[in-house]
């Protein structure tokens, strides 16, 4: 992404107007252009302390769409709901119970886990989708995405993915309604050179592993489809059982995404997906800097 030529970047955070209901989306005529003017002042390069410096999360809400998560695992700490979203019949687009089971693999209380280490006063909710054995279907794949798109979550974290070709559409619909909502969708990058998705959608932040160990280093590709590598190799995490496991791949790098995303909504409140998206970018490490 392009930031606008570079404006000192030490001043309040983004600001912006939202276009009135009555002006139509597919022109704008000169008397509104006030009216949805950008404010937002971009510098060329960003830093941490500018992008998420004192921010803890507070007020922002990430789903862990994933196999479920130990609320009483002590590095995931109380959850805001616990769900199980799978496929509906007919015209009924899914189903939602509470989720009386927990994480049935242990991935996604890593998950959770990660997030709320980097962002610890954020609101996690669980919404289960895979089984034991990371088991699951495309279709209560697509139904889970389509609740916590309507649910309206600020982030949502996808560690999973679908080789399914048929499902793309359907993805891409729920992709795109995710951005226009400005709920933050970060998806895994599947660890095999193999088409999947919905993490090759341009609406949707994508993301892949790098080797180094500090949670808040991002490296920003100028080759996408895989825009941020994250910390994603030897990671501790939490896992079922209230017990911890080395892990490594894309599924862990995401949610450090996911939390620092937290971090800058909960500092920038009303940033939009693409707003956040370049703020990772310009904070993102530079070729040029010592420790590259």
């Amino acid at each position: 992404m392009t930031p606008p030529d570079p404006h000192p970047a030490d001043g309040p955070a983004p600001e912006e107007t939202s276009p009135a209901e009555d002006i139509p989306a597919w022109s704008l005529p000169r008397s509104a252009e006030a009216r949805v003017a950008e404010r937002t002042v971009w510098p060329s390069a960003l830093t941490p302390e500018q992008a998420w410096g004192g921010s803890d999360g507070a007020g922002v809400r990430v789903c862990i769409l994933d196999s479920g998560v130990q609320p009483d695992h002590p590095d995931v700490g109380p959850l805001a709901e616990a769900l199980v979203v799978t496929a509906g019949e007919g015209a009924e687009p899914y189903r939602v119970r509470p989720d009386e089971e927990g994480d049935l693999c242990g991935h996604g209380t890593a998950c959770a886990g990660i997030v709320r280490s980097i962002a610890p006063a954020c609101a996690i909710s669980s919404v289960r989708v895979l089984g034991e054995g990371f088991t699951g279907t495309g279709a209560d794949l697509i139904a889970g995405l389509r609740f916590a798109v309507e649910a309206g979550y600020d982030v949502i974290n996808m560690s999973l993915s679908t080789t399914h070709a048929r499902f793309v559409p359907t993805l891409h619909e729920l992709a795109d309604r995710a951005y226009f909502q400005r709920t933050v969708l970060v998806a895994s990058a599947h660890n095999m050179p193999v088409d999947s998705w919905p993490w090759r959608f341009a609406s949707v932040i994508s993301v892949g592993s790098h080797e180094r160990p500090d949670p808040h280093c991002l490296f920003a590709n100028g080759q996408p489809p895989v825009e941020i590598f994250a910390r994603g190799v030897d990671v501790e995490a939490p896992w079922m059982g209230g017990r911890w496991m080395r892990a490594s791949g894309n599924s862990f790098a995401t949610p450090h995404v996911s939390g620092l995303c937290a971090l800058i909504i909960s500092k920038h409140p009303g940033i939009r997906p693409g707003q956040v998206k370049a703020m990772l970018a310009l904070v993102a490490q530079r070729e040029d800097e010592d420790d590259v």
